[in-house]
């Protein structure tokens, strides 16, 4: 039996503290990153009013002022509404989304102090169908709160939601089959160390990763697939929810972008691999070159989905459902067909 070590107990806590600050912090950002890359876009200033003693850089103050907003607005809660879980719904969705970064190979294992330190927050050989589940189950905070807000309109959109989750759940899903094959492993850890050996799975699956990327946007339900929401014109699952708890849901969409963001990173980007760089062998400078690394991948992949998310116009629900089952679903397949029967010829 391996003896109890209280120092890689406190850097397994300091590691899943790492991971939540490092959500936290990049969703309150990503809401003035919206706001001054749509300005961009539309040839607008964008954010820039709220400041403290006149100073506004660049509108960065503009995140506390949401988050200041969001906790002292009033908690309204409609007559109908069955309250244990109409609280507990958002708690579920965002507490799903955290699980899931905590999960990320934010980078490998590097040597210091004559002891190896492994940068991912929860380690497990079976880390993808992890994530996948946990990131599943945020569909019941969905259904959830529209049940629970005895609206019929709330109820409606929880249904649309639950319906475009689950179908882009199905072809998430698929759309991995290739590169897990590929990979050979379910560890998210493993399968970056292969694609630091070989190739990274972009070069190899390019179909697959557009098509985990588009249903991970969908999966996300951000703009153009924001049907569950659409609160400007379609009446959403949270129509009966306010301050706090609304912040929640909104914070929760925000997470699952980093989610498939990080996901996308790891399995297609090379994870924390620099290519012609062995950081496993650099100690420290490896272990802060490894973190940087997946950071700037992760970043670059949420302003390709903030220029999509401004550039393509909402989705109707039948061509939604269209791209994901009559679309990505069978060419995922057929990726896969053709991954399995290209090894095979390789070989």
């Amino acid at each position: 039996m391996t003896p109890f070590a209280p120092e890689m107990l406190l850097w397994s806590l300091v590691k899943v503290g790492f991971a939540l600050s490092f959500a936290m912090s990049i969703a309150g950002l990503l809401g003035w990153v919206e706001r001054k890359q749509s300005a961009i876009m539309q040839d607008r200033i964008g954010a820039n009013r709220a400041g403290i003693f006149g100073i506004t850089i660049l509108g960065l103050f503009h995140p506390i002022a949401d988050a200041i907003k969001m906790m002292t607005k009033e908690d309204f809660v409609a007559k109908g509404v069955l309250k244990p879980f109409h609280a507990l719904a958002p708690m579920i969705s965002l507490g799903c989304g955290l699980f899931c970064l905590a999960a990320m190979p934010f980078g490998g294992t590097v040597t210091v102090l004559g002891r190896a330190w492994s940068l991912q927050p929860i380690e497990s050989s079976v880390g993808l169908p992890l994530v996948l589940a946990a990131l599943g189950l945020g569909v019941h905070g969905i259904v959830m709160a529209g049940y629970a807000s005895g609206s019929n309109y709330g109820l409606l959109g929880a249904l649309r939601g639950a319906s475009q989750m689950i179908a882009s759940e199905v072809c998430l899903v698929s759309s991995l089959a290739g590169a897990l094959f590929l990979y050979g492993t379910l560890d998210l850890q493993q399968a970056v160390v292969w694609q630091a050996t070989h190739a990274w799975g972009i070069v190899l699956q390019p179909l697959g990763f557009l098509l985990f990327l588009t249903a991970g946007a969908a999966v996300t339900k951000r703009t153009p697939f924001d049907l569950p929401e659409g609160e400007s014109e379609i009446v959403g699952y949270h129509v009966e929810y306010s301050g706090m708890k609304f912040g929640m849901f909104l914070m929760t969409d925000l997470i699952e972008s980093i989610v498939i963001c990080c996901l996308v990173t790891t399995l297609y980007l090379g994870g924390w691999a620099i290519p012609f760089l062995d950081l496993q062998a650099m100690g420290l400078l490896g272990g802060v070159l490894m973190v940087a690394g997946f950071t700037v991948k992760v970043g670059l992949l949420i302003f390709l989905l903030m220029q999509v998310r401004w550039t393509l116009p909402r989705f109707r629900f039948d061509q939604l459902l269209d791209l994901g089952w009559k679309n990505m679903l069978p060419l995922s397949l057929l990726n896969f067909i053709v991954t399995v029967w290209g090894v095979y010829l390789w070989q």
